[in-house]
Formats: C-alpha cells, structure tokens, sequence
C-alpha cells in the first residue's frame, strides 16, 4: 500500500489529501517532468530518477505553436469554469474581458512555459519508449516506438 499526495488544479499546488494506492495491476504517473535524468548528490556514489522505476514510458508530443492555442484555448475556458471558484488560484483573470485573457495567456506561454518546455520538457523526450506526435487537431499523426 502507498500513499500518493493529491494535486489541486484550483490551487496549482498538492494539498493535504492523499490517495492510497492498494496492489494495483498497472499505475500511471503523469506530468511534466517524470522523464528527467537522475541528478548526482555529492554524497551519493549513483543516483535514480523516478523514471528508473517505470516499465514504460510516453512522451506525448507536438508543435510548440500547437501547445500555444491549446494553452490559450484552456486558459479561456478555464477563465468561466475553474476560475471562477473562490479559491482558484487564477481567480483574479476571472472578470477580465476575453481578449485581455487571451493576451495574458500568449504572455503566460512565452514567458513561462515555452521556456520550460523547451529547457526543461522537451529534452526528455528521448528517454521516452514511445513517443506519440500529436496534430494540431488533436489527433495522434505519428507514433515512434523504441526497440525494447
């Protein structure tokens, strides 16, 4: 049995709720950086990253241009769903207009996470075993499959 932490997407943080995980057949582990490689400790003669625990692994991609419009995309629709709770970590784009929200979005992307994904992201998408390459339609278009 393991305990997990659970994420809030109205926070943007992990709260005081776990999940127990009980013998489970399969486990997902999902999010941006389960791919990077082990850092060395100083005191550590090897390291592990968690992806060293994985049997398989998916690094789902697309064309940062693509990433963007599904990112302002989101952010708009978020901007009249999630937003709009009291404790919503983005309340403040609530009562904005939508072309305000749209410029804060591009601003957000560009400054924020096209910088993550490039430095950060996209670099660990050869540890991946399979890669999905996904349209701007949303679909997958090509699948890479490593030899395993």
């Amino acid at each position: 049995m393991t305990h997990a932490p659970v994420y809030s997407h109205v926070i943007y943080d992990i709260t005081d709720e776990v999940t127990t995980v009980r013998r489970p057949d399969i486990v997902i582990i999902e999010g941006l950086n389960v791919l990077q490689p082990a850092r060395p400790h100083r005191e550590a003669s090897s390291a592990l990253a968690v992806s060293d625990f994985f049997d398989f692994s998916i690094y789902v991609d697309a064309r940062p241009a693509d990433i963007e419009q599904w990112y302002v995309e989101r952010f708009l629709r978020l901007k009249q769903t999630a937003f709009l709770e009291r404790d919503s970590y983005f309340r403040r784009y609530a009562d904005i207009s939508d072309d305000i929200a749209r410029d804060i979005a591009h601003n957000i992307w560009a400054s924020i996470n096209l910088p993550n994904l490039v430095d950060n992201i996209a670099p660990t998408r050869s540890r991946a075993n399979l890669i999905l390459r996904k349209g701007p339609d949303h679909h997958v278009h090509r699948i890479l499959l490593r030899k395993i």
